[in-house]
């Protein structure tokens, strides 16, 4: 009798997830209005970027449809750490899928803040740094330099016991000195990629389709530069990295996962098929059994020696 296919992930202090399949922050909410989506197949929940206090967000127009994607510029909206520890933490703790919240700041002390603030609440799994979002004023500040990035981590390290993952962004000379720093810097995983900066101008109305200009994008359109991103990123880090980035399929989670990705994030997909989760974990099982794989270890291509190098 063949031996049962391990799917499990260890991101580090204690959180081992059931699935490589996760759902990335700012397309899932806070996990409550995705009906359609099968938890089961989900290894975590990854909410919005959340702030020490409440935030509105910017003004519409903050979405746009693009070429194989979508731009995006929110802004953060959400309600602020109080009300997500006080509220919809305890919901979180009945659920059979960890929570990790995405955490975002406009300096150090806001981070420090917001992870000491739940650091130890029954229903939260654990922390990603958002330290790449391009939609408000200081959004970039600590993703594009090693030492702010660094010492950013540390800080948070400092006051909490929770897993904590750092979300890194595209539109840096150097991802892999960034990953590298929050690594040394006590970071248990990486997050790669964010979105990238683009915009779109309605030619009708002469003036930017988004109201703050500039937004992420995100869909197919930049899988192929994400997955360079973590072919980079895996081989110059010792700490898991989850894969992130137009992500529509078992096929393309396949790609991120052998180019040494640990886990993948879904984000732009969620709003058009529901379904995808489901899709995918099960694509992602399908392959080990075809290919006589136990576990999800046996695909990084270099750990398999099948390429050593790009």
């Amino acid at each position: 009798m063949a031996e049962p296919l391990d799917l499990t992930v260890d991101l580090g202090r204690g959180l081992r997830l059931r699935s490589p399949v996760l759902v990335a922050s700012g397309t899932f909410g806070y996990g409550f209005d995705a009906p359609q989506v099968d938890r089961a197949a989900l290894g975590a929940i990854v909410t919005k970027g959340t702030t020490l206090r409440p935030r509105e967000g910017n003004a519409p127009n903050r979405i746009a449809e693009t070429p194989s994607g979508m731009l995006n510029a929110i802004g953060l909206q959400n309600p602020g750490v109080d009300h997500v520890a006080r509220v919809y933490a305890p919901l979180w703790a009945s659920w059979d899928a960890p929570v990790i919240v995405n955490v975002a700041g406009d300096s150090v002390d806001e981070y420090v803040a917001v992870a000491r603030r739940l650091d130890g609440v029954p229903g939260i799994a654990g922390l990603e740094l958002n330290i790449s979002c391009p939609n408000v004023a200081n959004g970039l500040q600590f993703g594009v330099d090693p030492d702010l990035a660094a010492e950013l981590t540390s800080a948070v390290r400092a006051v909490t016991r929770l897993p904590l993952m750092v979300k890194l962004t595209p539109n840096v000379s150097d991802i892999v000195a960034v990953a590298r720093a929050v690594e040394d810097a006590g970071a248990d995983a990486v997050s790669a990629i964010n979105t990238y900066v683009g915009m779109a101008i309605d030619v009708r109305r002469r003036r930017p389709v988004l109201s703050r200009g500039s937004g992420g994008v995100s869909g197919p359109a930049i899988k192929p530069l994400a997955l360079h991103a973590v072919w980079q990123v895996a081989e110059a880090v010792g700490i898991p990295v989850i894969g992130i980035g137009g992500i529509t399929t078992a096929a393309d989670a396949l790609e991120f996962l052998l180019a040494g990705a640990a886990a993948v994030q879904l984000g732009t997909v969620n709003y058009v098929r529901p379904e995808a989760a489901r899709e995918v974990h099960d694509g992602i099982a399908a392959y080990l059994q075809e290919h006589g794989f136990q576990d999800l270890g046996a695909l990084p291509i270099r750990s398999a020696g099948v390429l050593t190098h790009a």
